[in-house]
């Protein structure tokens, strides 16, 4: 199995899409399988479109089913900071796309993107795992 970290810097946007970085690892392997897993336990992946609006409307939808407010029982960081720690049974830790010829099968609209909510810990980590067919 061939594995590499990607560190991502999420002070500036909630989502961040890290699908041509997949690409890049990918290209020199053949057929497989890619996983992508965050290992926070405030945050995941999630395999939509983005730039037409996608991206910010899956944030507002994160925002109105997760209310950031006292209401959590996780109660350290900042306010609503318990909506993080439930946000990844929503936006899973991890995805996994299948790679034929080095290439991930991804549709043509669809973007790999980290999804972190969390205001408290902007510097993240995206560990990829390739598996040969």
């Amino acid at each position: 199995m061939d594995t590499d970290v990607l560190e991502v810097d999420t002070a500036r946007r909630r989502i961040v899409d890290v699908t041509d970085s997949v690409r890049a690892f990918c290209s020199p392997k053949g057929d497989g399988l890619c996983n992508v897993f965050v290992p926070h336990a405030t945050a995941g992946v999630a395999i939509i479109e983005t730039g037409a609006g996608s991206d910010d409307d899956l944030i507002d939808t994160l925002e109105r089913l997760l209310p950031r407010d006292d209401r959590y029982r996780h109660a350290h960081g900042s306010a609503g900071h318990g909506a993080d720690h439930v946000m990844p049974a929503i936006v899973a830790p991890s995805i996994t796309v299948p790679v034929q010829a080095g290439e991930p099968l991804l549709g043509t609209w669809q973007s790999v993107v980290l999804v972190d909510l969390n205001r408290d810990n902007p510097r993240r980590s995206v560990r990829l795992s390739f598996v040969s067919a």
